[in-house]
């Protein structure tokens, strides 16, 4: 009788191991940048970016031909920047972390490593 409590406590606690969710996997750091708004510069940020997915850029996403620009990436992972939405497109830069970028780049939509 002890035996198979033993064993059905085993079990409950390597069942209860394999159900909690594991950590989601984040680019750890803020991603800075700037947009327009009503002809003003703004400041941005995504803190603590998901890794492996496309993010909008919220401030710029349902606009056309307005992008966000400057972008600093103070994160621990590389980012890929896309001028354009969904992470498409043929313009795209990488900025390794804790690297810079001019007013120049322009974006829209980010995917960090």
């Amino acid at each position: 009788m002890r035996l198979r409590a033993a064993l059905l406590a085993v079990a409950s606690v390597c069942a209860l191991g394999l159900a909690v969710p594991g950590t989601a996997s984040a680019a750890e750091g803020d991603f800075t940048y700037r947009y327009y708004e009503e002809g003003e510069i703004q400041s941005g940020a995504l803190v603590d970016p998901p890794s492996g997915e496309c993010v909008e850029i919220p401030e710029v996403a349902d606009f056309e031909d307005v992008y966000a620009f400057r972008p600093h990436n103070k994160t621990r992972s590389t980012v890929t920047m896309f001028k354009e939405s969904d992470c498409e497109g043929d313009a795209y830069y990488t900025l390794k972390p804790g690297g810079k970028a001019t007013d120049r780049l322009k974006l829209r939509s980010v995917s960090f490593s």
